[in-house]
């Protein structure tokens, strides 16, 4: 298994790069069903992360 990439504070275009390749070998072997679970779950753990900085933000207004 690849190492998970370590991304600049800087965020440059080589991150990007750096992510894509970590996917692409995390997906490559993967059943499009497979696929399908692991994106739903990473989009499910986005979503709840950007709700809990929205009430934080709203807390703090």
């Amino acid at each position: 298994m690849i190492a998970e990439p370590i991304i600049s504070p800087d965020f440059t275009i080589e991150d990007i790069h750096k992510i894509r390749e970590y996917h692409y070998e995390l997906t490559k072997d993967m059943t499009v069903q497979e696929k399908i679970a692991f994106y739903n779950e990473g989009g499910r753990a986005f979503l709840e992360e950007m709700n809990k900085r929205k009430q934080n933000m709203a807390v703090k207004s």
